[in-house]
């Protein structure tokens, strides 16, 4: 029988391609919170926040996000070093870059240390930072972070003022403040997103890796992620968490990272 080279080709190279295609460029990194929350309601370890980053990981999440505020609110610090021990894929530490943040980025070393603005007191972070005011203060604390071999990467909204100046700082990425976005896209989403392109394509003209986090949920992800270039990763905690009260946690990951396919 005569073998016919061309078919044969076609059938290896096509499968490799169309693998090529599905690889997913913009990770997902679940924020646990929430689970911390509902735990420290009642006391105790149910729900058992280290578990959940283990399943959220087993059930497809590429990275486990936290923020310990000094309040403890939710994530303790003594959660962030029992995380540590367990976190196999991208450990992503947020918080106000303050000594105690500061000793829990030299100590355990995540994947990234994301800084956000926000004082104690607040109940979300809800703004990014002032690049232009802040520029000298973040250019030191980056510059230590990445003494630790920590990737980096600050919370900014979409002023491009702000995305000039973090360039300046050093550091390796930015984080798009997504709420504004989440507001208005039930409204007009083509208006929603404009700003966030702009950001996005100015972020990756200086050099600069993009995440993006706060409120993106089922019904504007997919958007998001079709009209942002370059997306690196998106954290997502509060939505997520609440979709899997009725869908289940395993099923609500899955549908979240098809969102970003």
């Amino acid at each position: 029988m005569k073998c016919n080279k061309t078919k044969v080709e076609r059938i290896l190279i096509v499968p490799l391609c169309w693998l090529k295609n599905v690889v997913m460029e913009t990770k997902l990194s679940v924020n646990i919170n929430k689970i911390a929350t509902i735990r420290n309601a009642r006391g105790g370890n149910t729900p058992n926040v280290v578990q959940a980053a283990i399943d959220c990981e087993r059930f497809g999440a590429q990275g486990i996000t936290v923020h310990p505020r000094p309040d403890e609110r939710h994530i303790t610090t003594q959660d962030t070093y029992d995380l540590s021990k367990v976190v196999t894929t991208e450990y992503n530490i947020e918080g106000y870059p303050d000594e105690r943040y500061m000793n829990l980025i030299a100590e355990l070393k995540p994947a990234q240390a994301t800084l956000v603005p926000d004082p104690p007191h607040v109940l979300t972070s809800n703004a990014g930072w002032d690049t232009e005011t802040h520029l000298e203060t973040l250019q030191q604390i980056i510059a230590e972070i990445k003494k630790h071999g920590v990737r980096t990467s600050i919370f900014v909204d979409t002023n491009l003022k702000n995305i000039e100046y973090a360039a300046k700082t050093g550091v390796d990425r930015i984080e798009l403040y997504t709420g504004p976005y989440a507001e208005h896209y039930p409204i007009n989403r083509e208006e929603a997103i404009a700003p966030y392109v702009a950001a996005a394509n100015l972020a990756h003209e200086l050099g600069l890796g993009i995440n993006a986090g706060h409120d993106l949920s089922l019904e504007n992800l997919a958007y998001f992620k079709e009209k942002i270039p370059h997306l690196a990763e998106v954290s997502i905690g509060h939505a997520l968490i609440s979709d899997a009260l009725y869908l289940g946690l395993e099923n609500t990951i899955q549908l979240y990272l098809k969102k970003l396919l």
